[in-house]
């Protein structure tokens, strides 16, 4: 069975910059768990089939326009069956005044009530996009992700192969730490991962030899950031004389996270070789191909092989002008 998650109320209202009409206990003790929020226009009206009462309930402009619109005994029977159903919250926008069928209503059932300045589409969209993140399934993996060029890369590989050291030499050469040791990836969508840090490691990084180090006092606050998507996965392995490595880059390869796909190489670690200039290239060559080129493709155009396109929706760039 999968996680059931939940944000406080208290996070949100901090979030979204909400006011207080009425408050039943400690908002940091009010557990959110469902990313989804609801306009109950069609609720209001009477028809509560297919309610779900998990939802965050937002009251806009027309809502309260159509409430105000209805005899006072109706329009206390709709409230009242409103927070019968013990929703989580009830947030009014555009700084409109509070019914007072609704605030006797919330009293009774002890439901929060808000209110905000903020237009009811825009607090819509952030709120979704807020539960998103703070409600998604997650797992915590070993390893260290960077922003490289734009592109979220996350280093991975056994303990003492280099990770940390080729993420700090990245962050001595511009790029940005987001987490170090240990990587707490989210499913924010059906497309796309973020990664963060732990609150209680967040810019701290371990160097055999050195010790324990704050990236973030070291270098600045340009050097580190919160979250950052995964664009791919960089596994970083012994070299191993016997295996015989990628050396065209034709096939793609993949790491599965939370059912998406994501594009992944293997980089064998060997004295000489400079593994964060490997990376960074790595996280160009890998926006380039999102982009439809494929150097590897074209070099084995130009000496006239056939070349077979694995992904059909790639567009296929040619005879650029270097």
């Amino acid at each position: 069975m999968a996680n059931q998650y939940s944000v406080s109320l208290a996070k949100i209202i901090r979030e979204f910059s909400l006011q207080s009409a009425y408050m039943p206990d400690d908002p940091a003790n009010i557990k959110i768990s469902s990313n989804d929020v609801n306009r109950p226009g069609l609720f209001i009206n009477g028809f509560y089939e297919y309610f779900d009462s998990e939802r965050i309930q937002i009251l806009g402009k027309m809502e309260n326009a159509f409430l105000l619109d209805l005899p006072k005994d109706v329009l206390q029977e709709r409230m009242d069956k409103l927070c019968a159903h013990h929703i989580p919250m009830v947030i009014v926008t555009r700084g409109l005044p509070v019914l007072p069928e609704l605030l006797e209503a919330a009293r009774k059932y002890q439901v929060p009530v808000l209110t905000t300045e903020e237009t009811t589409t825009n607090l819509t969209v952030a709120m979704i996009s807020f539960l998103n993140v703070e409600l998604a399934p997650r797992i915590t993996r070993h390893g260290v992700l960077v922003e490289v060029y734009g592109e979220g890369i996350m280093i991975t590989g056994d303990s003492g192969v280099g990770k940390s050291e080729c993420a700090m030499e990245l962050v001595k050469r511009g790029h940005r730490l987001i987490a170090d040791d240990a990587v707490e990836i989210r499913r924010v969508s059906n497309k796309r991962l973020v990664g963060t840090s732990p609150d209680n490691i967040r810019h701290f990084m371990e160097l055999r030899g050195v010790g324990i180090i704050n990236a973030r006092r070291l270098f600045g606050m340009g050097s580190v950031k919160t979250n950052e998507k995964i664009d791919m996965i960089v596994h970083l392995e012994q070299w191993d004389p016997e295996k015989i490595y990628d050396r065209m880059g034709m096939e793609n390869e993949y790491t599965d996270m939370l059912g998406i796909k994501i594009p992944a190489l293997t980089i064998p670690v060997k004295p000489g070789r400079n593994l964060a200039i490997i990376v960074e290239v790595a996280a160009m060559n890998n926006r380039q191909k999102k982009m439809g080129y494929n150097a590897a493709k074209e070099l084995l155009q130009k000496l006239g092989m056939p070349v077979e396109n694995d992904d059909p929706d790639e567009e296929e760039i040619n005879d650029w002008d270097f």
